[in-house]
């Protein structure tokens, strides 16, 4: 049997390949390498992942020739925001090739920038999407952040220029708020800056009691520079980190899933810093309004009780004069009362003396003694019965009149007090003057006349 020779079988394949793709096709795949030599060329392997297991389905080789190379890289990058990477699906038109040496490959000619954005945003809804349906979408956001921050564990680049930003901005507050922080280093750009982050975040829940919060910061770069922040398993570690998560990795324009699933979001690292200045100052802010409304609560209750003294004072005078009158009027009721007793004493006893007087004459002269003795006795009782009772009511009275004596303002002026007045009535607070008043200031004896020159109060 007579064969054909490799070259002739790989010709006869070209030329069926040529038939069979005479025109170029759009063409959808993933780059899996891409690699730009010193002459321009951009060679680059292609592949298709299965959506499931993500195992390998196709591959191929694809060549970007210079002239081609020269135009498509920048303005797929202008459209995009990201240079052509690994990583990353692309929908390219190319001709289908085939070498005798160097076999099967793909001539590209053109790249629709489009497609790749809708891809990009089409995973990024697909890792929200994720979260979402696994509940820890919300997790972080949820946390309680602390009302003084003063323990924040930060990472960064340590030769990032936001990082230096956010501590110059932190300890430089013109209100002079002490921090504590500490730089956890990690790569914040690249391929290798997911792990590198996670791995860090790991390191930090070492030292969970240690910190109120964390801060996750990175310098200036381009768009494509955040596409490790839309990574599901970045997103999934800060969503369910158990410390408040600050976020200071975007763009003005671009909000990654970080930035979505963090505690708080900020644009620059010197906002991020500005934020927790801010939490001191609210809180400042809101035990200054308690020490406000304490200071003037307590100037309520003390007007509320000077009120009431000046209420009970006014009463209590009119109160002590009735108490006298009652007194005095008792007391003068117990007086007649005692007059008219001794009167209808001394008139019974002078009526018996008479009755008695004819007896006595018949009587002999020792009995006449005796019952002139016995009359002196009675009266001497009499008068020691009256007295008692006389002064007994008497010390009542004088009683009464120590206590009226004591309650009386005059007394009160005796002991150094004085009264202040100006136009006759009682200066009670000095807000009720003003300078060159006139005020007459009273005193156990006499009063004053002075004018007001300096008023402090």
């Amino acid at each position: 049997m007579k064969g054909i020779s490799l070259y002739q079988l790989n010709n006869q394949i070209k030329s069926h390949l040529a038939d069979a793709f005479s025109e170029d096709l759009w063409i959808i795949a993933e780059i899996s390498e891409l690699r730009q030599t010193q002459t321009g060329h951009c060679y680059l392997e292609l592949i298709e992942k299965d959506e499931k297991t993500d195992q390998i389905t196709a591959k191929a080789r694809a060549t970007i020739w210079a002239y081609t190379f020269r135009m498509l890289s920048p303005y797929f990058k202008t459209s995009t925001g990201q240079p052509l990477s690994s990583g990353i699906r692309v929908l390219i038109k190319a001709s289908v090739e085939f070498q005798e040496v160097y076999g099967y490959s793909l001539n590209i000619k053109d790249i629709d920038p489009t497609y790749t954005l809708g891809d990009m945003a089409r995973k990024k809804k697909e890792v929200i999407d994720r979260l979402k349906q696994e509940g820890v979408f919300d997790m972080n956001r949820d946390l309680f952040f602390p009302e003084i921050p003063k323990t924040i564990a930060l990472i960064s680049s340590p030769t990032a220029a936001g990082y230096e930003d956010f501590v110059n901005q932190l300890e430089n507050n013109p209100q002079g708020y002490k921090f504590h922080h500490k730089l956890f280093p990690a790569i914040m750009q690249g391929n290798q800056a997911e792990s590198s982050i996670i791995e860090t975040l790991e390191k930090i829940y070492a030292y969970e009691d240690l910190f109120d919060a964390v801060v996750i910061i990175r310098g200036g770069g381009s768009t494509a520079d955040l596409n490790c922040f839309d990574n599901y398993s970045l997103a999934q570690n800060v969503a369910q980190f158990p410390l408040p998560i600050v976020s200071g990795i975007g763009h003005e324009r671009d909000e990654s899933i970080v930035d979505m699933v963090a505690n708080m979001k900020v644009k620059t690292p010197t906002a991020a810093a500005e934020y927790l200045i801010d939490c001191f100052d609210e809180c400042e802010s809101y035990h200054e309004g308690l020490q406000e409304n304490f200071i003037a609560g307590v100037q309520d209750i003390l007007m509320e009780s000077t009120d009431r003294i000046q209420q009970l004072s006014q009463k209590f005078t009119p109160l002590v004069h009735q108490i006298i009158a009652n007194k005095n009027s008792q007391l003068e009721l117990a007086r007649q009362s005692m007059i008219t007793s001794g009167k209808s004493l001394l008139r019974n006893s002078k009526h018996q003396l008479q009755a008695f007087t004819f007896d006595l004459k018949l009587c002999i002269n020792h009995k006449l003694d005796m019952e002139q003795m016995a009359v002196n006795q009675f009266v001497l009782k009499q008068k020691n019965v009256s007295r008692r009772f006389f002064n007994k009511f008497k010390h009542q009275l004088q009683l009464f009149e120590q206590s009226a004596k004591y309650a009386n303002p005059e007394n009160i002026l005796k002991k150094g007090y004085s009264l202040t007045l100006t136009n006759g009535k009682i200066v009670k607070d000095v807000n009720q003057l003003k300078e060159k008043d006139i005020i007459e200031t009273k005193f156990a004896k006499g009063s004053v006349l002075s004018e007001i020159k300096t008023i402090k109060n």
